[in-house]
């Protein structure tokens, strides 16, 4: 089967290199020729485990391939995919505008019947919209099906989430595209992945149902931290008999600085705006919303706290700026709202992550990058983990001792063991635990 994937940010990159690894021959179209010649050139534009390895060998075997031409793309191809960006206005709303391009151009270009199966994450309803555009610019008469197939991959373990999912998506009503569609899963069929057939409609709120259930595990376990901060409880032993109990289960139960990246805060935020043009007021979705900012303030609040009641001129070392480790994505990061108001105060930042240092040099002033986390900590009055990368976690913690002029540290992602921190002679402040 050949497939063409429009759009090579996060999803559609990994979506097509994927597929290409099932043994089915992919097109990836954008429109950003500078992005297609890395590609081409074997330059992977972001950072993800596994991807760059996929991506080099199925381009050696002939199943992969990059253009800027749309026409090289659709032509030929039985199933196209939309996986282009989605912004969020400040309001929440989703910027559509470039869903509706590539469908133009899909309905330009049709040569005969297609299924355009949908990864980009839009509200419910989008689906018929996007048929009623490629319908309007069809040069001739063409059969085509819109699907919706709605991924869920995790940045940071996306191959592994495309390889062996929880579940595939299928939102359909013709008997021939959902027949196209397992047909391209067969792979993961084969492996007994269950495979969920419904409405296009259906299918669209899937998506935005679980990412908004999945943040608010994470603001309500957050807010529990806050609390058990003041009663003087242990947060970690709270989630973990939480999640002992099987209709909670364990999992996004990890306190912290806030949720982020580039699918909770805008899917979370469009769900509000969905039930908003609906009708409906979302109270639950919303005050995760809230919650979540709130968090990001609170750790502003407790490293202020542990840098002795003022910021003005100390000197800060933040370790971790990406959203979450194995990720270089700095999208509604926490560390975006942190450092300017840490800067706000007075307060010098010096900054280290293993993989986001490029893009965070583009969003952030009055920073000093160093080298590793030893490098971080030599100068700095309060050291603070904000991403529990890995290397992080395995840090020799007696050097780290030695090489900070005062042992303050202040681990947001609770990586290390409060007891042993405080036998080593840190001050050691994390979240939810005395």
């Amino acid at each position: 089967m050949n497939i063409c994937v429009v759009g090579t940010g996060y999803v559609g990159l990994v979506t097509g290199t994927c597929f290409a690894e099932f043994g089915v021959h992919v097109t990836c179209v954008d429109s950003d020729a500078e992005k297609i010649a890395g590609l081409c050139r074997g330059q992977v534009p972001i950072y993800e485990p596994g991807l760059e390895f996929l991506i080099e060998k199925n381009v050696r075997e002939g199943r992969l391939h990059f253009t800027t031409d749309i026409v090289k793309g659709v032509t030929g191809s039985l199933v196209v995919f939309i996986a282009v960006g989605t912004p969020a206005s400040d309001d929440g709303q989703l910027d559509l505008k470039y869903v509706e391009a590539a469908a133009r151009g899909i309905g330009q270009q049709m040569d005969g019947y297609k299924v355009i199966a949908t990864k980009s994450t839009v509200p419910a309803g989008t689906g018929q919209w996007i048929g009623e555009v490629i319908r309007a610019n069809l040069k001739e008469p063409c059969n085509f099906d819109v699907v919706s197939n709605p991924e869920f991959l995790r940045e940071g373990s996306a191959v592994e989430d495309f390889m062996h999912p929880d579940r595939i998506v299928i939102g359909a009503v013709s008997d021939q595209a959902i027949a196209i569609m397992k047909d391209l899963y067969r792979p993961l069929y084969l492996i007994e992945t269950p495979i969920i057939i419904t409405s296009v409609e259906t299918a669209e709120m899937i998506k935005y149902a679980s990412n908004a259930f999945l943040a608010t595990k994470i603001s309500f376990i957050n807010e529990v931290a806050l609390l058990c901060e003041k009663v003087g409880a242990d947060v970690h032993h709270v989630a973990k008999a939480m999640g002992l109990d099987k209709r909670i289960g364990p999992k996004f139960l990890h306190p912290g600085p806030g949720y982020g990246g580039s699918c909770f805060p805008k899917d979370t935020q469009g769900f509000v705006q969905l039930g908003s043009r609906h009708g409906l007021d979302l109270k639950i979705v919303k005050a995760v919303v809230e919650v979540n900012e709130r968090q990001k303030l609170a750790m502003v609040d407790k490293i202020r706290a542990a840098a002795g009641g003022s910021l003005s001129g100390k000197t800060i070392g933040v370790c971790g700026l990406a959203f979450k480790p194995n990720t270089d994505d700095m999208r509604d990061a926490p560390s975006l709202v942190i450092l300017p108001a840490l800067q706000k105060e007075g307060a010098r930042i010096r900054a280290f992550d293993p993989a986001a240092m490029p893009a965070s040099q583009r969003l952030f002033r009055d920073v000093t990058y160093c080298d590793d986390l030893m490098h971080v900590a030599a100068d700095s009055d309060v050291l603070v983990l904000m991403t529990e990368w890995n290397q992080f976690r395995s840090q020799d913690l007696r050097e780290l001792h030695k090489a900070m002029r005062d042992p303050v540290v202040v681990d947001l992602r609770n990586v290390y063991d409060p007891v042993r921190m405080r036998d080593l002679g840190f001050r050691y402040y994390s979240v939810g635990r005395p």
